[in-house]
């Protein structure tokens, strides 16, 4: 058996490393939406939603009262957002077939033709929701499998693009990052925003991956580390966006 590659200091560095990730996120700055008044009023802004649906919300065995718990904020982060001129809203949500290989990993979940794969009513009983473009998928990246990057390709004009959802080191990050390294790929200045009250992530503790026989999870621990390596990766994280 080969030595590990962890080095014995490892946890000591850890514990440094992850306070030192705990003071970057107390120090994040929020932004207000008139911040992005012109570039929206120029049809340049857009918001995406990612997997605000009743299966990780309301019901089904992925619901999450930690998801649940930022609604008010992505509510109020549409509500915003149309108020300056948005008009580019993009729900990117699962909806996933009977036989979905993903399933090997994860519990059944918002299957097509379910209440878990509709849109959560706090988002599809606004006044304005005929703007949305929802894109049903059926993986992690909302852009394999999809037309979403079409829609994207027709509307390179956005120069802003804001992520609010669920989950914070799955579905969001890989928005984020798709969006931004396809971006950079072809050297365009794209701004991603993360607001950090308006994503989150589910919890599964020590205790109970040891009774069912899964993964733990530590939804405190992997917000921070994905806010942070998003942030590393060029993608703008802020407290909040507030309010005009």
């Amino acid at each position: 058996m080969t030595d590990s590659t962890i080095p014995e200091n490892f946890l000591g560095q850890a514990t440094r490393f992850l306070q030192a990730l705990v003071e970057w996120e107390h120090d994040l700055l929020a932004i207000t939406w008139t911040d992005l008044v012109i570039d929206a009023q120029q049809g340049h802004v857009g918001l995406f939603s990612v997997d605000m649906i009743n299966g990780f919300c309301h019901e089904g065995l992925l619901s999450s009262p930690r998801i649940k718990g930022i609604i008010p904020e992505v509510v109020t982060a549409f509500k915003d957002a149309y108020a300056i001129g948005v008009r580019n809203f993009v729900l990117a949500q699962d909806c996933h077939t009977p036989a979905s290989v993903e399933f090997a990993d994860f519990p059944p979940h918002c299957q097509l033709g379910t209440s878990e794969a509709n849109t959560i009513p706090e988002l599809a009983e606004l006044p304005f929701a005929d703007l949305y473009t929802i894109v049903s998928k059926n993986s992690l990246n909302a852009f394999l499998g999809t037309d979403l990057n079409t829609w994207l390709d027709g509307h390179r004009d956005l120069s802003t693009i804001i992520i609010v959802g669920n989950c914070t080191d799955l579905c969001v990050y890989q928005s984020a990052m798709h969006l931004k390294l396809s971006a950079n790929a072809a050297n365009k200045r794209l701004r991603i925003i993360v607001p950090a009250n308006a994503v989150q992530t589910y919890d599964t503790s020590l205790e109970t991956a040891q009774e069912i026989g899964a993964l733990a999870h530590d939804g405190d621990v992997m917000h921070l580390l994905f806010l942070y390596h998003m942030r590393l990766n060029g993608i703008e994280i802020v407290r909040e966006i507030r309010s005009l």
